[in-house]
């Protein structure tokens, strides 16, 4: 019963901040068995998103043992605020600070990636562009009139709009072409979309940690039925030869 409440309450937080903006999305690429790039997507997270979304659901323990990061450096460079391995990722900012801030509660993303999905994520973190009509001076293609600020701005440097003119029904107008940063980043274009593909990475390992193995689980039981559907015939066979 837990777990219906929580889902259906992550389904209205993410509602009541806004509606999807109906820009295309682009395919995210995420691999769960690259290590390298769950580690790195760990790290991104632990640093740009923990200090406003929790992922409550998840311990630390448990995603160091899966990321293959050893507890002590775990400890020392993805925890700060002194927690024990064993507690849940959680953040020290109150929800009643939270919504006077943004306007509404930041939400838990333990399963952000299973309500919102990896593409959307993945297009939602890399196409923010300056806005000044907005209090935190940005603005979001998919998450139109969004209530947070860039958070990975330094990585990325400062995104901007691209248009241009095009001639529709026989009159000139301006459309959209794109986001275009100045360079001040700390990663180049390219950089930038595999350190997001990595976060989005992470975030769908954090909504379904047992994923790979449960696939992996769900590929033995298909060949096991196959294997025992195959002697079941043969025994069929076999029993129907003696009473012919």
């Amino acid at each position: 019963m837990k777990k219906i409440v929580f889902v259906l309450s992550l389904l209205i937080s993410f509602g009541a901040l806004a509606a999807g903006g109906g820009a295309h999305l682009d395919k995210a690429e995420y691999d769960l068995t690259d290590k390298a790039s769950l580690q790195n997507g760990a790290k991104l997270f632990m640093n740009y998103c923990l200090g406003c979304h929790q992922t409550q659901y998840q311990r630390y323990q448990r995603t160091f043992e899966d990321l293959g990061i050893p507890i002590d450096l775990g400890q020392e460079y993805l925890q700060f605020t002194g927690e024990k391995p064993g507690e849940h990722i959680k953040n020290a900012m109150p929800s009643e600070s939270g919504a006077k801030w943004f306007g509404a509660p930041p939400p838990d993303l333990t399963l952000v990636a299973r309500v919102r999905g990896a593409d959307w994520i993945y297009t939602y973190l890399r196409t923010f562009y300056v806005d000044e009509s907005r209090p935190f001076g940005v603005n979001n293609l998919v998450f139109p009139e969004v209530g947070m600020p860039h958070v990975l701005q330094e990585l990325q440097g400062v995104p901007r709009m691209a248009t241009e003119e095009a001639l529709v029904d026989g009159e000139m107008i301006e459309r959209h072409v794109g986001i275009k940063t100045d360079g001040s980043g700390a990663l180049s274009t390219a950089e930038y979309d595999a350190a997001v593909l990595d976060l989005v990475n992470y975030l769908v390992y954090t909504g379904e940690p047992s994923r790979l193995e449960s696939e992996s689980i769900g590929r033995w039981v298909i060949i096991f039925l196959l294997v025992l559907f195959v002697l079941i015939y043969l025994l069929k066979k076999e029993y129907w030869r003696d009473v012919h």
